[in-house]
């Protein structure tokens, strides 16, 4: 089953709540969640969730702000850009990590910004058509071989995680395709609907309710053991193709110089809001999965997926235009 880290500080998060600034309560103290995504994503469904569930504890007025764009570039530096105090905060995922070794941004994920919590992650599933010849992922690799060239897989991209999956794959398997990228898993799917690519990378929480009615099949995923809905499905590790971890991670980030007490009160803020005894069936629902680490844990985990990023980039010789 899929291992992800258990909810910690539970004592200190009583104490550091208690402690947060009645201020907070104003409307002076609102918190904006800047979602460098479209509304509708995981990332923005994530960032609602826990906005409602931060209102209902009676906490702070928790508003989200939709920043699309430029690879997630736009809404990332407006928050980098921001006032530290505490009231505007990012949603991060991989792009956040990913943009800077692509040269499409020219922030730093561990210098512009500060870690606040890593909420949740999704794991990275390489799906096909429910009806499709390909039942295993030693299936799509022969047919792959067989036909160089003209097999196509799709992601959302390029440069993002899920097209680095694909590079990954497609190094590790030495197969030659096709890679066509889209503005996001959803057009990605609608694409192989219509058999105009033979499969897509996809993050979990878009495709979660097609693999649940077989429309689509999962042949690997990324994630280190396998995902508890889709015990069938190997990791990309078990396959022996490749030794590639990664899932998608949802985190908030302040910016940069945000005084360490204000950064305590935001993780426990969003902490509890995630330790809600609702919220884990909620992110389920979405194909997502709690995680709660924060501070300084956080951020050598951010280190760790920009030298991931910066090497696998390099690599593969990835570019964005």
């Amino acid at each position: 089953m899929i291992a992800y880290h258990c909810v910690r500080l539970a004592m200190t998060l009583a104490v550091v709540f208690f402690l947060v600034p009645s201020a907070w309560s104003q409307p002076a103290g609102t918190i904006k969640i800047v979602v460098p995504y479209t509304p509708g994503s995981g990332p923005d469904t994530l960032s609602r969730l826990m906005a409602e569930q931060i209102g209902r504890a009676q906490g702070p007025i928790v508003v989200v702000e939709n920043r699309p764009g430029a690879g997630t570039v736009i809404g990332t530096e407006a928050v980098e850009r921001a006032e530290p105090d505490g009231h505007t905060v990012l949603l991060a995922a991989n792009s956040f990590v990913a943009n800077p070794p692509l040269k499409r941004a020219s922030y730093d994920p561990t210098g512009s910004f500060d870690p606040v919590c890593y909420l949740a992650a999704t794991p990275m599933v390489l799906v096909v058509l429910g009806s499709s010849p390909y039942r295993s992922l030693n299936d799509l690799i022969a047919a792959a071989r067989a036909k160089p060239g003209e097999l196509a897989f799709a992601s959302g991209g390029p440069g993002s995680s899920l097209h680095v999956a694909i590079e990954v794959l497609k190094r590790a398997a030495n197969i030659n395709i096709t890679y066509v990228p889209y503005g996001g898993t959803a057009p990605a799917i609608n694409a192989l609907m219509g058999n105009h690519v033979a499969a897509v990378w996809a993050d979990y929480s878009t495709v979660v309710s097609q693999l649940a009615s077989g429309t689509l099949r999962a042949l690997a995923t990324t994630s280190r053991g396998r995902v508890e809905a889709l015990p069938d499905v190997p990791t990309l590790i078990e396959t022996g193709i490749s030794n590639y971890e990664a899932d998608i991670f949802y985190g908030i980030v302040a910016p940069a110089k945000t005084p360490p007490e204000i950064i305590n009160q935001l993780s426990a803020l969003f902490l509890s809001a995630l330790k809600a005894p609702d919220m884990k069936p909620k992110l389920a629902q979405q194909g997502l999965f709690p995680v709660g680490i924060c501070g300084a844990e956080f951020g050598a985990y951010l280190q760790r997926m920009v030298d991931d990023y910066t090497r696998i980039i390099r690599e593969a010789n990835i570019t964005v235009k």
